[in-house]
């Protein structure tokens, strides 16, 4: 016996429409350049003692990489697909 889902259909909102619109306009590559750009720029940190921004930049290296995802997804399923059912 297969578990049965309430399914409740949810539209997306006004924000997440136009966001999802203006990242699919960006080449995916950029979000991975960022990275690492930002791995690059916190080596080079790291390496001239500059521990603390060393840190701040790295840590960005993960949400462009995110970021990344993000726009591939809505790039591949766009938003709300119920929306023009």
């Amino acid at each position: 016996m297969e578990p049965t889902y309430k399914t409740t259909q949810k539209r997306e909102g006004k924000t997440a429409k136009t966001i999802e619109e203006q990242t699919a306009k960006i080449p995916s590559d950029v979000f991975l350049w960022a990275s690492i750009g930002a791995m690059t720029t916190a080596l080079i940190l790291q390496l001239s003692r500059q521990k603390h921004m060393s840190l701040f930049i790295g840590q960005w290296a993960a949400p462009f990489l995110l970021f990344g995802i993000y726009n591939k997804l809505v790039k591949q399923h766009g938003h709300d697909k119920t929306e023009n059912q």
